[in-house]
């Protein structure tokens, strides 16, 4: 029998066999010969709330073996479309300083940037995606998806600005997103004030609330999301509390009143074609997960992220 090394995994063997990586892409050997870097970001030293983020990656590979080759939807086949890679995680030395932590991320993140590979990380903490910004953003502002229950534009929390409440407003402030081609997705839950609402709103950015789009569906939000980023680069972002805790426990901040699954799989089919710079998956905390429920959820919207990156690669 031919050896058959751990760092290609056979992606049509049994789903329960094979070393875990990200959709079961091989693991790269270097930085050329990747199209989209998958990679894990093991952090939750941001977090204000419940930890366990830093577990994410892992689980979320795990469960990702689960995932098939080819969308039933969009008929959408990723690994047919682009050179998908496993990239590792991202190696943390500093974890006890938020700010020395990510700038450890954005190193990362830049060296694939500049080897042409798109980046779709999985935390992780939401505050992640600030130093993914500052990687994908770095020759001028981008248009952002934001799908969420929190609007991340606080100011900061006991004395911390970098806390993952707050990313988006300090991306503002450094000027990495344009705030005009910015829309917020899904944001609900009760605060103690106002400020990220007004905040996210004041800047220009199109902030829906869950009532709105539950009264008009993911397929009216995804076509507005679509016209207000035009053809601009685009950086995804996916927070999975934007699901409902039914359908998401293992949360940090998890809020009542959110997207089932399938309204989550609906509306990000509905941004295909778009100029994606980039993605991340966050907010997956297996500790408080059910039954692995949430990181499953998180695997197959990370496939569904993967198809559109795949698909922005093709059409390239």
């Amino acid at each position: 029998m031919a050896y058959d090394p751990p760092s290609t995994p056979d992606r049509f063997a049994p789903r329960f066999a094979e070393v875990a990586t990200f959709m079961r892409a091989p693991l790269a050997q270097s930085l050329d010969e990747a199209d989209i870097g998958i990679f894990g970001v093991p952090y939750d030293g941001a977090l204000t709330n419940r930890a366990g983020a830093r577990h994410g990656p892992r689980e979320l590979r795990n469960q990702s073996s689960l995932m098939r080759a080819v969308n039933h939807a969009t008929r959408v086949a990723p690994f047919d479309l682009a050179r998908i890679r496993d990239m590792g995680d991202v190696p943390l030395t500093e974890i006890f300083d938020i700010e020395k932590t990510h700038d450890e991320i954005a190193a990362f993140t830049a060296g694939l940037v500049g080897a042409g590979i798109l980046p779709l990380a999985i935390g992780g903490d939401h505050s992640i995606s600030l130093p993914l910004l500052r990687a994908v953003a770095k020759d001028g502002p981008v248009a952002m998806i934001h799908i969420d229950a929190h609007t991340d534009t606080l100011d900061d929390f006991f004395g911390s600005k970098f806390n993952h409440g707050s990313p988006f407003r300090r991306a503002h402030e450094e000027g990495l997103i344009d705030p005009h081609a910015t829309i917020q997705i899904g944001i609900r839950g009760t605060q103690n004030s106002s400020e990220g609402w007004d905040y996210s709103e004041a800047a220009g950015m199109r902030v829906v609330f869950c009532e709105e789009f539950h009264a008009k569906g993911p397929e009216a939000i995804a076509e507005e999301a679509r016209k207000l980023v035009g053809d601009r680069p685009v950086y995804l972002t996916y927070d999975i509390d934007s699901l409902d805790p039914v359908y998401a426990p293992g949360t940090g901040t998890p809020e009542i009143g959110g997207m089932t699954t399938h309204q989550a799989q609906v509306l990000l089919r509905g941004l295909r074609g778009l100029n994606y710079v980039g993605a991340d998956l966050v907010e997956v905390s297996p500790p408080f997960d059910t039954g692995y429920v949430t990181a499953l959820a998180g695997a197959a919207l990370g496939f569904e992220i993967l198809c559109l990156l795949a698909e922005r690669h093709a059409a390239a």
